[in-house]
């Protein structure tokens, strides 16, 4: 086997690493406030999160694979040097999401990502290979890292008022309500639930369908950049094993440490975030669940009693996001300077 093959398997194989730990990283994000809403257990949770977030890849269209598949241009680098940045750049992300997930910290997967491959990049051919999308814009067009860090940076906003109006919206429906409507709200999130659990996994696998298929169009392996149907079930595979294993570290953070989930606000947060999401989804606009889920659970906190809302815990988690892309380029850039020790790539 020659070494261009080798580094081609190593990279789907890290693609799919990626897709895993983002799987096992986003799980809390997306059973936080159902468990603590008490609606299911965690195996349930697991179970219907884990079937839907299967369907989502596979149902939920190309369009954000497309806009992650386009935003680096690597045309005239050779195509071992190609790999090799894509597999720093994985490489990059996951050393990421392990880390925040071991210190329980809800931390984006898509600004990992990001990082990574801006860092394996700028560090090996120069930043004349990322798409940045300024001048585009200049022009009237959304395209390259501009799109991708308006998504990532509007989302979180849209999500906390959106969380915001729902729960006012909410509270003036259930208003003459007794407790009992608390059963009928536990009922309703199996199918909030499953809504978020979707339209994560159409909009997060995506991400990692669109770094495989560069993956197979740089290495010669297809003739243009279009996602095969064993790429899409490869990676919706990938994501759910990453679900059922469950990064639960997470789970008390979003579930308890931001506001006090009842069965309203779980409710609110998962309808929110499931809206915000798929529209981004079918917009080809790739997002972090995290960074929704998170500021869905504030926005209903705000609406309801601002003061009971655990600011400093948002603002702990807010840093975070700053410094997650040039945190995980920095791991990308040091995993490039080694690769190239080891195996020598051409410059």
């Amino acid at each position: 086997m020659d070494l261009l093959f080798l580094l081609a398997l190593a990279t789907v194989i890290v693609v799919l690493l990626f897709d895993y730990t983002n799987g096992f990283h986003d799980a809390a994000n997306i059973v936080a406030t159902v468990i603590a809403s008490r609606a299911m257990t965690p195996v349930q949770a697991v179970i219907v999160v884990g079937f839907f977030e299967f369907l989502g890849p596979l149902l939920g269209g190309t369009a954000v694979a497309n806009t992650i598949g386009k935003f680096i241009s690597l045309d005239g680098v050779v195509p071992l040097l190609s790999l090799s940045i894509l597999l720093c750049g994985l490489i990059g992300a996951i050393v990421w999401n392990l880390a925040t997930w071991y210190f329980g910290i809800p931390s984006s997967s898509s600004h990992a990502l990001v990082g990574g491959l801006i860092g394996a990049i700028v560090v090996s051919v120069g930043s004349d290979h990322v798409v940045w999308g300024f001048r585009e814009l200049a022009d009237g067009h959304l395209t390259g890292i501009v799109k991708v860090l308006a998504a990532l940076v509007l989302s979180p906003l849209i999500g906390f008022w959106a969380g915001f109006l729902i729960h006012r919206l909410m509270n003036a429906l259930l208003r003459s309500a007794s407790t009992a409507a608390n059963a009928r709200l536990r009922y309703a999130q199996f199918f909030t639930a499953a809504g978020l659990a979707f339209s994560h996994g159409a909009n997060d696998a995506q991400k990692s369908m669109g770094i495989l298929t560069l993956v197979l169009l740089l290495g010669g392996f297809i003739p243009k950049f279009e996602v095969p149907f064993w790429v899409m079930l490869a990676c919706a595979t990938s994501i759910t094993l990453g679900i059922l294993s469950g990064g639960w570290r997470i789970v008390r953070t979003l579930g308890f440490a931001i506001y006090r989930v009842r069965p309203i606000h779980a409710l609110d947060s998962q309808l929110t975030s499931a809206l915000v999401i798929m529209s981004a989804s079918l917009a080809g606009a790739p997002v972090s669940t995290t960074h929704v889920v998170a500021t869905s659970i504030m926005g209903i906190g705000a609406s309801e009693r601002p003061r009971a809302v655990r600011w400093a815990k948002a603002k702990d988690i807010a840093t975070t996001w700053v410094i997650t892309i040039p945190g995980a380029a920095l791991v990308a850039i040091q995993a490039y300077a080694l690769l190239h020790l080891f195996i020598g790539v051409p410059s």
